[in-house]
């Protein structure tokens, strides 16, 4: 052991410490990757803030557009309002519509026609005085000490028959509302 170089295979050089992964990869771009350099985009992209703008001025235009402000309502097809030649703008109140066979107030069914015509007589419609009984108490507690004004749209068809129409206009005074309202078309001058 004497002319042997004691621990030689050993001995190492210290290098400085850093990334080695994927280094030997010829491929370029993955080098890159691996140094952490280029290849992505960068993380502070500036927004382009001029054709957003358009987009939303797009959108505002077209919602005001499509929106009335007369407050006019999407009718049912199925649905043939009568002519009238005096008519004013809409009001904010509950809709009731009134179909062949369907009682409806704000879309929400509130009774049927069925047992007015079976019974051949005007009679109170239980669902419908509920309905626009809540809706009126609901209405004095969002707006205490305003004076509750009691309007009420009827949207009927001119095919349904004047009693089922007078039970529910009957019905609509007695919930509370005496203020009773028909929505017409406009007759073409």
């Amino acid at each position: 052991m004497s002319g042997a170089k004691p621990l030689s295979r050993f001995h190492q050089p210290i290098a400085q410490p850093g990334r080695r992964l994927m280094h030997h990869v010829g491929l370029k771009f993955v080098a890159n990757k691996a140094a952490g350099g280029g290849g992505g985009k960068a993380l502070n992209a500036d927004i382009p803030l001029v054709p957003f703008i358009d987009f939303l001025l797009c959108i505002v235009l077209f919602l005001l557009a499509s929106f009335s402000s007369s407050g006019e309502l999407p009718l049912d097809k199925n649905i043939k309002l009568p002519n009238a030649g005096n008519a004013m703008d809409m009001i904010e109140a509950p809709m009731v519509a009134v179909t062949g066979t369907q009682i409806l107030v704000d879309g929400i069914p509130a009774g049927s026609t069925r047992a007015i015509l079976d019974a051949n007589r005007m009679q109170k419609i239980e669902e419908l005085g509920e309905l626009l009984k809540n809706k009126r108490e609901l209405w004095t507690q969002l707006k205490p000490g305003v004076k509750f004004p009691g309007n009420v749209i009827l949207q009927v068809d001119r095919r349904v028959p004047a009693l089922v129409v007078k039970s529910v206009f009957q019905t609509a005074a007695f919930a509370g509302y005496p203020a009773v309202s028909f929505m017409v078309g406009k007759l073409q001058k």
